[in-house]
């Protein structure tokens, strides 16, 4: 297998899954494709550059804003906003550390993150005063972002017990749904 950036974040990728953030280092990196950490940089500058590109992977199978939102109602792109929250949380889930790597490149890099583009695009058409539309992007992206934290370590701490496990699911599932109807109804801009 040829060493390119795609093998490199696709490696990154597995790694960050498999083992979490703490395991995900250039040398571990290295190893797994078994090459020189030196080679690595040939095709990444820096391991924070291989995080905004770990985001964007983690992230790619979340579709575009679909184009002829101009003449939605706002209910219409409500619905699309929601839809497109819930798609990132659960994109983010069952990924350990995933919410710290796109908390990184969405502070560091956003444009290189295309589901952060597609919420812009939406807050857009969902009539959020134009000076805020980068205030409520990075809104959205805390509650999601702390909630798949928060659900993540919860079942850590509940362990094995899957009833435990079940309910805590459920608990913060419903506080995420609930935070993101509440930001959506705050965030619209008032005729």
């Amino acid at each position: 297998m040829a060493l390119t950036r795609d093998t490199v974040v696709d490696t990154a990728v597995r790694v960050l899954t498999q083992y979490g953030l703490a395991d995900l280092s250039m040398r571990r990196l290295a190893r797994e494709l078994d090459v020189q950490v030196g080679a690595l940089y040939w095709h990444v500058a820096s391991k924070q550059e291989l995080l905004v590109d770990v985001a964007a992977r983690l992230l790619a199978q979340i579709p575009d804003t679909p184009q002829h939102l101009e003449n939605d109602d706002a209910a219409s792109v409500r619905a699309h906003l929601l839809t497109l929250c819930r798609a990132i949380f659960e994109a983010l889930l069952p990924i350990p550390d995933s919410a710290d790597v796109v908390q990184w490149a969405a502070a560091t890099r956003p444009e290189a993150l295309r589901a952060v583009a597609s919420l812009q695009d939406l807050l857009t058409s969902f009539e959020v005063e134009p000076a805020r539309i980068g205030a409520a992007t990075s809104l959205l992206l805390h509650l999601i972002v702390g909630n798949v934290a928060e659900l993540q370590n919860a079942v850590i701490a509940v362990g094995e017990e899957q009833l435990e496990i079940r309910r805590v699911t459920e608990r913060i599932r419903d506080n995420f749904g609930w935070g993101l109807e509440r930001i959506l109804d705050s965030i619209a801009r008032t005729p």
